[in-house]
């Protein structure tokens, strides 16, 4: 018997976390819902608004017409009063049920507008803390064993042989296989891509100095931009990560498209004019958009004299 109570108990708290889950979109669509019955309904109280307008006047033109002996006009303005407020009260009950209905679709967009929103900070929190581990990990293993050995730990490396001043070598290459999540392939799929090696350089190098120009002018830039400028393909994480000018050293305070990684030897491929394709691996700050409201200091050449 406990058993049975126990999986009964198990499967009502897995519906339940189901439902929680999708919470935001169920509150979402009874919204949407909502807000057309409360038009219908609405709609439908105007309908018969025009007879309660006749019977309302009808009423009042025989209050103010009435002539008897009996009849004050204290009588007749109480008459009036009241049939304005009978009146009222018709036209209340009559959208009564479309207010209500309205106001209850309201409260569930809103609802459902606010558990994202608390689940998008969650989230941002997480990511942010995480981020700061990594970094914080990345810099102890720089501090101990050096850049190269902190690429080699990142993206791993292979030995491959090579022939140097006539003698065969075997060295470790590092970064050939596991870029980051952030990089993009600038290739003929992009708008932007030229036959011409020498002009695809040129071209991400100028749009590198514009995006560190606008990131020094405005003071962040989001790597979905940085996209944009190249004609690749957005992502969800570029909506959030980017780059942010910081008055201390929490950032690069530069953007950099990778174009030059000494730690990848296809590069030199694309800088020698040979490949006219490369990868660009950004160097994201992080996540910036729970930072772009702290106020930072401006850059040197924005302040006065």
């Amino acid at each position: 018997m406990q058993s049975i109570s126990g999986a009964v108990t198990k499967q009502i708290a897995h519906r339940a976390l189901i439902l929680e889950r999708n919470s935001p979109s169920l509150l979402f669509g009874a919204g949407i819902v909502g807000v057309v019955s409360s038009t219908v309904l609405a709609c439908r109280a105007t309908l018969k608004m025009q007879d309660v307008l006749e019977d309302t006047q009808r009423k009042l033109n025989t209050a103010k017409t009435l002539e008897h002996d009996d009849y004050s006009e204290k009588d007749r303005q109480r008459d009036i009063t009241l049939i304005h407020v009978q009146s009222g009260a018709r036209i209340v009950r009559l959208y009564t049920p479309a207010i209500l209905v309205g106001g209850a679709s309201i409260a569930a967009l809103t609802r459902s507008h606010n558990i994202l929103n608390e689940r998008n900070a969650a989230l941002t929190a997480a990511y942010a803390a995480l981020d700061k581990g990594f970094k914080e990990y990345r810099q102890r293993v720089v501090e101990k064993y050096g850049e190269d050995q902190d690429q080699e730990f990142r993206h791993g490396g292979r030995e491959v042989e090579i022939i140097e001043d006539g003698e065969k070598k075997t060295v470790t290459r590092v970064g050939d296989d596991d870029p980051s999540i952030y990089a993009r392939f600038f290739d003929p799929l992009s708008p932007s891509w030229s036959k011409e090696p020498e002009y695809n350089r040129i071209f991400l190098q100028c749009q590198q100095s514009y995006a560190n120009d606008l990131l020094l002018a405005r003071g962040h830039v989001f790597l979905n931009e940085v996209y944009d400028m190249l004609g690749v393909p957005r992502s969800r994480a570029g909506s959030i990560v980017g780059w942010i000018v910081t008055p201390d050293d929490a950032s690069d305070n530069h953007i950099d498209f990778g174009i030059f990684n000494p730690y990848d030897h296809t590069i030199r491929d694309f800088v020698n004019g040979r490949e006219g394709s490369i990868l660009l691996d950004f160097n994201v700050d992080g996540i910036i958009y729970d930072k772009i409201d702290t106020p930072t200091e401006s850059p040197s050449w924005q302040m006065s004299n």
